[in-house]
């Protein structure tokens, strides 16, 4: 499977929950307000001490116990004599390093081992289990106060040592993560493409499973801080460095004369963890509302799309393929699942070219790898019936499918760079394909054949070339040599001019006509531009969200477009002095279209 095919099909149940959260996190009042209240706290740790009048560690008997509002005092002092405002942003200062020491620690061992555990395989994954696993065993707070003496009672010492036990939780979450994604298409691609492990894992799963974990730093912020705290109240720690726990603590000496020295560490300790915590909750329903929306989708767009339109053929009619009510769905990780076809039937007879046409997310390449049998398991795919050449692909498992592609059925992709092998020649990747049916110096002579069918001027010295010495356009002329060397009997050809120049997308097409009034194919072909349509099809079929809105013959179609959707697509192309008239559509370029 190349590199195209993966990313073209892989599901946006994921990647499109994570597009806009924060500009959603935004738009909710607590998301916001815990935004906002935790960035005046990390200001207040920033800029407070240029707002007190005293060290946190100076002390006046002349101020033991003063009140609130005492003048150079505004919180008053403690019952050593300590600026309570002075102690308070201190606190915030220890709070924060023990939120970024503790969570850091256990984010960075738990994501890097999640990583590495949920993609390298089993063996490495087992020995990872075993060893964070052993490390849950463990009771963590009373080993940091058994190592309080190795520690010496400072508390960024202590907040390294525990994030050491909260990396299991991290490490669980990202590999169970990891291990839902890592057979996804888009991580095949990219491996196909020749990136190495740390870049698949940095800049693709990392990249989609970061929204679980920028949640998990929140709470796990909220769990360092409020431990760090806990443990200064029990005792545990210098008693020289001001911190919320050795407040309370003091402050609990006099609750009874002073009760309101307990407010004010308890409150701005609440303040940090409430708005930690809040935030976390928020960003999750921000992730979360896409989800939410798209429930009401299936029965809003049953009442509003109109009845699928088949002005050009009968729903009845045979062919080489006939799909009858085909319908994908993809489950969701909150349980419920989303269609991304629904319901579609089209017909492509043999030496017909059928035009499917829709904008990206429509469900297009959903459908084309429905056929193939390309989709990645977790996909639900039901049809009344799903046949090929006479053969129901319904019935057949991965290796009858296998059989059927190439000989049968072919694929021709876009972004033709991304689908040759970059570490083998051209000609080595093109004989592969022939080599179960004939031996490779026949297959060779017929690749050097097919090569030269399709245009390319030295055939030899392109078999001979590696991907990144030849051009776009002969990359696509090398991949429609491949499509059609074993001459299968339905071609699939998804967006195959995309990724090049205007003159080349004219001459793409050609060839492809060419070949299939010369081999007799049936083609399918999948495009957002209707003026490849125009230029290539017989018959189109519009889509939109899964569903078909319009089909019929590529005149009528042009016509008289009878949904909404379809004349949008139309006016994209078109303006008043392109019209097409009553004379034989002539064979255009993409931009002579437009």
């Amino acid at each position: 499977m190349t590199a195209t095919q993966l990313e073209a099909v892989v599901p946006t149940a994921i990647t499109g929950k994570r597009k806009g959260a924060l500009s959603r996190l935004l738009r909710r009042p607590l998301g916001l307000s815990a935004l906002i209240v935790l960035g005046l706290l990390i200001l207040l740790a920033i800029f407070g001490p240029l707002t007190t009048s005293h060290s946190p560690t100076y002390s006046s008997l002349n101020f033991v116990n003063a009140p609130p509002g005492t003048p150079g005092w505004p919180l008053g002092a403690d019952q050593n004599g300590h600026d309570i405002w002075a102690r308070i942003v201190a606190s915030m200062q220890v709070s924060l390093i023990s939120a970024v020491i503790g969570a850091g620690v256990g984010i960075v061992l738990g994501s890097v081992f999640g990583l590495i555990a949920g993609y390298a395989g089993k063996r490495v994954d087992s020995v990872t289990e075993w060893v964070f696993s052993l490390l849950m065993t463990f009771p963590s707070l009373i080993l940091v106060i058994v190592l309080y003496p190795i520690t010496g009672g400072a508390y960024q010492w202590t907040m390294f040592i525990f994030g050491f036990f909260l990396a299991p939780s991290i490490f669980r979450l990202v590999r169970n993560l990891v291990v839902g994604v890592r057979n996804e298409l888009y991580v095949d691609a990219a491996r196909v493409s020749g990136l190495s492990t740390r870049r698949i894992l940095s800049r693709h799963i990392l990249y989609v499973i970061r929204g679980p974990i920028v949640i998990s730093a929140a709470f796990l912020a909220s769990a360092a801080i409020g431990v760090q705290a806990g443990l200064a109240f029990l005792g545990f720690g210098s008693t020289t460095t001001p911190n919320f726990g050795g407040m309370t603590s003091d402050a609990f000496l006099n609750i009874y004369s002073y009760p309101i020295q307990l407010v004010w560490p308890s409150l701005f300790l609440a303040l940090l963890n409430g708005s930690l915590v809040l935030l976390g909750n928020a960003y999750r329903d921000a992730l979360a509302a896409p989800q939410a929306k798209s429930k009401k989708q299936p029965t809003d767009a049953k009442t509003t799309v109109p009845p699928v339109k088949h002005s050009g053929t009968s729903p009845e009619r045979g062919g080489l393929l006939r799909i009858r009510d085909l319908w994908v769905r993809y489950p969701q990780p909150d349980g419920s699942s989303k269609d991304v076809v629904r319901g579609i039937s089209l017909d492509v007879a043999s030496g017909e070219i059928v035009g499917l046409v829709g904008e990206s997310g429509s469900g297009k390449t959903q459908t084309g790898f429905s056929i193939l049998g390309l989709l990645p398991p977790e996909a639900h795919v039901h049809a009344a019936a799903l046949d090929l050449a006479g053969d129901s692909l319904l019935t057949k498992d991965q290796a009858g499918l296998r059989a059927l592609r190439g000989s049968v059925i072919a694929y021709i992709p876009q972004e033709p760079m991304s689908n040759l092998d970059p570490s083998f020649t051209v000609g080595s990747q093109l004989v592969e394909g022939l080599s179960k049916a004939m031996s490779r110096r026949e297959a060779k002579a017929t690749v050097l054949q097919l090569l030269a069918r399709v245009g390319i001027a030295d055939p030899l010295r392109t078999f001979a070339s590696y991907p990144h010495q030849i051009s776009g356009g002969m990359a696509q002329r090398v991949l429609i040599a491949g499509a059609v060397a074993t001459r299968p009997k339905l071609l699939i050809a998804d967006e195959p001019t995309t990724a090049l120049d205007v003159t080349v997308q004219a001459e793409i097409l050609d060839l492809l006509r060419d070949l299939q009034g010369e081999y007799g194919m049936g083609v399918l072909l999948i495009t957002h531009n209707f003026g490849v349509v125009a230029d290539l099809c017989d018959r189109v079929l519009v889509m939109r969200s899964g569903e078909l809105v319009e089909s019929g013959d590529v005149r009528s179609i042009f016509h008289q477009p009878q949904h909404e959707y379809t004349q949008e697509l139309i006016a994209s192309i078109l303006d008043e002095e392109t019209i097409r008239t009553d004379e034989p559509l002539v064979s255009t370029s993409v931009e002579e279209t437009r």
